[in-house]
């Protein structure tokens, strides 16, 4: 969905969702391109269909994103283009709500700089990101990846760091994590939840000293005293 506005970042749990994960030639969501979009539909919390594309960058990738992703120049020698493939994956997710782990500052910032270059407009849906959720439900876990989430729900780790590998594991934590949501553990500090949007609070710093702000800004612009 195309507006002139970005979607809102959401902080709970909906049945219908798409999970969606790039694979790119860096990290820096200015400049660098993306190699792979796989996406998995979600309708009443039942996986429904999945999409997956490689994408042709017109630029070598370099050795360290290989190394990761496990994707190589010849593989996407033939691949179609990032204006064919996003186009395909727009019309996949529709309206729905997306998902994704660190999406809000990685995933997102890809899909608003290509679309409002290819469409003249930007990514409208709204998003959910698991981490800041995992870090909030999950307070206890010493690392808050996908793989460790994973590893923690007891599902299976396969194919990790290419698109639909992750969006499947994500898929199976999204939906552990909104049982978290449903009945939150004792250690779960409430004061540190979000009376508006129910997201959680993050410490900051700003012109008198430290305060609490929402994680949601700037949709949400709650705050409170430290």
């Amino acid at each position: 969905m195309l507006s002139n506005e970005m979607g809102k970042k959401l902080h709970t749990y909906v049945p219908d969702y798409v999970v969606f994960d790039l694979e790119t030639t860096g990290t820096n969501p200015k400049k660098d391109e993306i190699i792979e979009i796989s996406a998995v539909k979600v309708v009443n919390s039942e996986v429904v269909e999945e999409f997956t594309s490689l994408v042709n960058p017109g630029i070598p990738i370099p050795d360290g994103a290989s190394a990761v992703n496990h994707i190589t120049d010849d593989m996407v020698e033939d691949a179609p283009t990032i204006d064919v493939v996003l186009g395909e994956f727009l019309d996949f997710v529709g309206d729905m709500v997306l998902v994704g782990h660190c999406i809000h500052t990685f995933d997102m910032r890809f899909m608003y700089r290509y679309t409002r270059a290819i469409y003249g407009k930007i990514i409208s849906n709204d998003y959910i990101d698991t981490y800041p959720l995992s870090v909030m439900y999950l307070p206890k876990l010493s690392h808050h990846t996908l793989v460790s989430l994973a590893t923690y729900y007891d599902v299976t780790v396969k194919d990790a760091h290419r698109a639909l590998g992750d969006c499947r594991m994500n898929q199976q934590v999204f939906e552990h994590l909104g049982e978290e949501m449903k009945n939150p553990s004792k250690e779960i500090d409430a004061s540190k939840i979000c009376p508006i949007c129910g997201g959680p609070l993050k410490l900051r710093n700003g012109k008198y000293g430290e305060f609490w702000g929402c994680t949601g800004y700037p949709t949400c612009r709650f705050t409170m005293n430290k």
